[in-house]
């Protein structure tokens, strides 16, 4: 076995195992679905999923070869064919096309570069985007206080170069589309007011035609996009679902707490943006 693969083999069986703890005896065909299910809800591409899957059950079978019980039936869990990509999904080229291709030369061109690449920086969704506030930018810690569905709230690190592009932002742009007008809402139409969803799906509809990206884009496919590059990145699962603000990776085990300095320095380390 090639040294890439024995480390892809390692690094799969080790992610699942550490999904969720229990004795090998106590798997089920059940316990593989949801976590197959949950890296493609995060966007991992198939091929990548196919991959884990073989690792998994090679692992399973090499169980059963030591005599140790194992009650999963294989046949019961789908097989992933690899000519299948989820639509949504930029390739980590493609997104860095995309936001490269933003001209930063107007007042709002500014705000939406800056948007876009804290989108892709964080994984937030579109609804925790437009509801930020100046308030809750940390820039001493490099992170931003998102909140999520259900009141529930999480930290998430954001790039130096997006560190770079809030700062100008709130300093120069914002205030000079605000003009007089009192918000403490961090991004704005060009009236002042709160951006719309619609609104900003038209922005990138515009953005993504100019740069010549085919595939259909929405606001979710930079929340798809981020998961798929760092799962893909070798970013642990846990990981990526807190940074997702997933309550759990699947409906009966609770995620585990993860220090945020380690979410911060995961983070700047498998970004493609950092």
């Amino acid at each position: 076995m090639a040294l890439n693969s024995e480390n892809s083999y390692y690094s799969d069986v080790e992610d699942f195992l550490l999904y969720s703890s229990m004795e090998p005896h106590q798997y089920t065909e059940k316990d593989l679905v949801s976590y197959f299910l949950v890296l493609q809800e995060l966007g991992m591409q198939n091929s990548s999923l196919a991959r884990k899957r073989v690792s998994i059950k090679q692992f399973f079978e090499y169980l059963q070869d030591q005599d140790i019980a194992v009650n999963i039936d294989f046949d019961k869990v789908p097989k992933i064919k690899i000519n299948q990509h989820l639509p949504d999904v930029l390739s980590i080229s493609e997104m860095l096309k995309l936001l490269s291709s933003i001209k930063a030369d107007k007042l709002l061109d500014k705000r939406n570069q800056t948007m876009l690449e804290l989108l892709y920086a964080t994984g937030m969704r579109i609804s925790e985007l437009l509801n930020l506030t100046l308030h809750d930018l940390h820039y001493d810690e490099g992170i931003v206080l998102v909140k999520g569905k259900g009141s529930k709230q999480r930290y998430v690190p954001f790039t130096d170069s997006v560190d770079a592009l809030l700062k100008s932002y709130c300093a120069q742009v914002r205030p000079a589309i605000l003009k007089y007008r009192q918000t403490d809402l961090l991004f704005v139409n060009g009236r002042g007011s709160k951006l719309s969803r619609m609104g900003f799906w038209k922005i990138l509809k515009k953005i993504a035609l100019e740069a010549g990206i085919k595939k259909e884009i929405t606001p979710h496919t930079f929340r798809h996009s981020f998961a798929t590059h760092l799962l893909e990145g070798g970013v642990n699962l846990r990981i990526v679902q807190t940074l997702l603000g997933h309550a759990s990776l699947n409906t009966t085990q609770i995620y585990t707490h993860v220090d945020t300095r380690y979410l911060v320095e995961t983070h700047r380390m498998y970004h493609p943006r950092a």
